[in-house]
């Protein structure tokens, strides 16, 4: 059996979610990252669309984060992110495609206005795990990538506002979600813990994401955490990840 291979951006809750599956299911894979604002040919080429994360698995590939966690629940099984029953199932699937669809853009809209005129921390924080040089031509050109990322990405100054509303809307709906039992669905950590923990981590940046953004932050990031310091939506992500996000299956080429 082929081994997957999980094309990827480093720095990316979308992306972030599908690792946090492939460790959680303890599958190996290889994961290869792109550079953003680059990377589109190579991923039009595989996928027939531009977005990552994209799986490649045999001769199969497949684009989208719900699709690939669908795709591993039905190929790999064990350690399942799908409730038993049908019920807690069908309402932890309408809770990720609510934060796939609703929230992870926004989230992502709002934090990228606030950090993009940082050149330097952003063009350190995409190209993160590439070599000496490639990062260095990356920061070069990155100020006339910016425009680029904000025009694909609709990143405006109306759409940060209605991004920041947003976010706290998630972390809101987080905290009185998961106010009885800990969790989104009954008592077990499922797919909807998952994608709300992943797509919403850029309000928190838990220690046990497998990257780095490390201090001192330029004033863009520091404001930007301190906002949601606070609130118990992050207190709710950052238990996840303590709990949940386990070790990594990436294997080495």
């Amino acid at each position: 059996m082929a081994v997957p291979e999980l094309f990827q951006f480093s720095f990316s809750h979308y992306n972030e979610k599908v690792r946090w599956a492939l460790d959680y299911k303890s599958i190996p894979h290889y994961r290869h990252s792109l550079l953003p604002g680059t990377h589109i040919p190579q991923v039009i080429w595989m996928s027939g669309q531009k977005q990552l994360p994209v799986l490649r698995d045999g001769q199969k590939f497949i684009a989208g984060s719900g699709e690939i966690i669908d795709h591993l629940e039905q190929r790999y099984p064990k350690r399942s992110l799908y409730p038993r029953s049908l019920h807690a199932r069908k309402r932890a699937l309408e809770i990720q495609a609510w934060f796939d669809g609703q929230v992870g853009a926004h989230v992502r809209r709002a934090l990228f206005h606030q950090i993009l005129p940082a050149h330097r921390f952003s063009a350190a924080a995409f190209s993160q795990g590439f070599s000496r040089p490639v990062r260095t031509a990356y920061r070069l050109m990155f100020p006339g990538l910016v425009p680029i990322l904000k025009l694909d990405m609709r990143i405006t100054r109306k759409g940060y506002e209605a991004g920041l509303t947003r976010t706290e809307e998630a972390l809101d709906f987080i905290a009185e979600q998961t106010a009885a039992e800990g969790y989104m669905v009954g008592d077990k950590f499922s797919v909807a813990d998952l994608t709300a923990a992943s797509l919403v981590m850029p309000t928190c940046f838990p220690p046990e994401l497998p990257f780095n953004i490390d201090p001192p932050y330029p004033t863009e990031m520091d404001d930007w955490l301190s906002r949601w310091r606070d609130h118990p939506g992050t207190a709710w992500i950052r238990r996840m990840y303590y709990r949940h996000r386990g070790s990594s299956a990436e294997l080495t080429p």
